[in-house]
């Protein structure tokens, strides 16, 4: 009986261990996914490409698959292009973590208005795989969205 109640506490140890971990996780990539969106609305450049991962491969339905470079020169392009403004809001649908690999379902709302044009909504569903780095950072290693 003794050793039981000791394995039942330690399984349950465990298990609080890990959910404080998982919550500590997804505190820490929606906080990312926050600032990165602050950042993007605001047209700092210098800080957007930090969500992404060198080994980043973006995949958006009809265009070409992306690495680091390709996303951050075309989110450098976009923000530097005079002739519209850009802004995303953020809708995080769901977390899951395991370990230092997480998964977030997510839907982006991208305005652009043009500066001489009616203003243009696109939704923009998707997944986003980050990884917890080596320098203890959230990154996105792998997204797929679509716009609706």
């Amino acid at each position: 009986m003794f050793f039981a109640c000791l394995i039942g506490a330690l399984l349950m140890s465990v298990t609080s261990t890990i959910h404080a971990d998982d919550k500590t996780s997804r505190a820490e990539i929606t906080d990312t996914l926050t600032q990165w969106t602050a950042d993007f609305n605001a047209g700092r450049v210098d800080k957007l490409c930090d969500l992404f991962s060198r080994d980043l491969r973006a995949d958006f339905r009809g265009q070409p698959e992306r690495g680091y470079d390709g996303q951050c020169d075309l989110l450098k392009q976009s923000l530097g292009d005079a002739t519209r403004s850009y802004s995303y809001a953020l809708a995080i649908k769901e977390i899951l973590v395991w370990g230092d690999v997480a998964v977030v379902r997510l839907t982006w709302t991208l305005t652009i208005r043009p500066k001489d044009g009616a203003e243009i909504t696109a939704i923009e569903p998707g997944l986003d795989v980050f990884r917890k780095e080596s320098d203890g950072r959230w990154r996105i290693i792998r997204y797929m969205a679509y716009e609706e």
